[in-house]
């Protein structure tokens, strides 16, 4: 039989009792006040790191994002309960819906009197993606809304300007004012570039008025065309089959890191509510316009010094067309960068409806690497392009194949962008 002395037995107890309440802490049987208090110290000062290094490879001049790097995972022994797939739903949520708003916004309308009275106007999400108050969401959300109002997770409620918006996208960046001491979480912008289908994503907002809901899915497809209007088509459009209803449009579509990949902007569905087929906006997208709105105010955009016509049916038997689409070049813009470029022009006028058309001119059959049909598609072909870009066109000349080199204007101060929707055909 071993003998210990008084002071081993002093010694070995202390050591037992020790390892019993390490163990006690790390189940999270005791807790410490002080521990608590550092924790959250450590939370403040990382949710206010400064500029998102990988915001900053996709944005455009010297506009900045004031983000934060990382979520910050939750304490997992409150969570043992849970399933894994359970804890990181949970984590995510917990993290990032102080950063989702409620938009709702009041239009004018006119009473029995004729006289301008404010009145309801819609409602939808949007993402808090700096620190300073600027929210992400769609355009469609704030579209005709003469006053905007944002709703924070808190209850407050602000009133918001528009920064600037981008149509051709769908996306609107709005602005407000928060108290000099509430520290405002920020949805973190991610990347689509390698996006996969099957992966987890999440989608958070404010479906039917009902705030704070959180679905969650997959990517179902990538990369789809979807028209958003008469001429603007958004390319690469994420598929998903996270329940997205009214209400959830400009809110965030997260990855598992909790990460924004995409913007929720648009269902199909039948009936109106959620059928599994949502949409949402690439963040790259949103990453690039974000970037324009913050330095210029708007996106600018490269286009073609030229008046085209969307080739139509009558036109083809007419004009004895070589081709049943594309977009036929009716003027050029006296000495502009198309005509230099050696664009050529129509030389002879005929009426279609109230419409003037020049016949004999070039078609365009593809521009940037992307074939054109019809005016959608070269919008959407020069929708990435800034004035100045230099962009490869395809052209019939004569039945001819040819291809030119057009520098591009600013959409915005060209006539031709006022003009080139002139024809469809419809």
């Amino acid at each position: 039989m071993k003998l210990y002395s008084r002071g081993q037995v002093i010694l070995y107890s202390f050591l037992t009792g020790l390892i019993i309440v390490m163990l006690a802490v790390g189940f999270g049987i005791f807790k410490f006040p002080w521990l608590n208090s550092a924790a959250k110290t450590t939370e403040k000062q990382a949710a206010s790191m400064a500029i998102n290094a990988e915001n900053q490879s996709g944005a455009a001049g010297n506009a900045e994002f004031i983000q934060a790097s990382q979520i910050i995972p939750l304490n997992t022994a409150d969570l043992v309960q849970y399933s894994e797939d359970e804890r990181e739903n949970i984590s995510i949520y917990e993290q990032l819906n102080p950063g989702v708003v409620n938009i709702t916004t009041e239009t004018v309308g006119i009473n029995w009197f004729l006289e301008p009275v404010p009145q309801d106007g819609g409602s939808g999400s949007g993402s808090i993606f700096d620190t300073r108050g600027y929210v992400i969401t769609n355009n469609h959300v704030i579209n005709n809304a003469s006053k905007i109002y944002i709703n924070l997770s808190d209850g407050s409620q602000y009133e918001g300007t528009v920064v600037g918006t981008d149509p051709e996208n769908d996306i609107a960046v709005l602005k407000f004012t928060p108290p000099k001491d509430m520290e405002l979480r920020i949805i973190p912008f991610g990347s689509s570039d390698n996006l996969k289908v099957g992966q987890k994503v999440l989608a958070i907002g404010n479906p039917f008025a009902l705030e704070r809901t959180l679905t969650v899915g997959i990517v179902s497809g990538l990369g789809r065309p979807i028209q958003i209007s008469t001429n603007n088509v958004i390319r690469d459009m994420i598929q998903t089959d996270a329940s997205i209803n009214p209400g959830n449009s400009g809110g965030p579509l997260l990855d598992a890191h909790g990460r924004m990949i995409g913007i929720n902007t648009m269902i199909y569905s039948p009936s109106g509510g959620s059928v599994g087929i949502g949409f949402a906006i690439p963040v790259n997208t949103a990453k690039r316009v974000v970037a324009e709105i913050l330095e210029f105010g708007k996106v600018r955009r490269g286009w073609i010094d030229a008046t085209v016509v969307q080739i139509f049916p009558a036109l083809v038997q007419y004009a004895k067309l070589p081709v049943n689409s594309g977009l036929m070049v009716s003027r050029t813009v006296s000495n502009g960068l198309a005509e230099k470029a050696g664009l050529r022009q129509g030389t002879d006028p005929v009426q279609y409806g109230r419409s003037v058309i020049y016949i004999g001119g070039d078609i365009i059959t593809a521009a940037n690497g992307m074939k054109v049909n019809t005016l959608s598609d070269l919008y959407s072909a020069l929708e990435s392009s800034k004035p100045g870009d230099v962009v490869k066109m395809e052209i019939l000349r004569a039945g001819k194949p040819l291809s030119i080199n057009i520098t591009l204007v600013d959409m915005e101060t060209t006539t031709a962008s006022a003009t080139a929707t002139t024809t469809t055909g419809r």
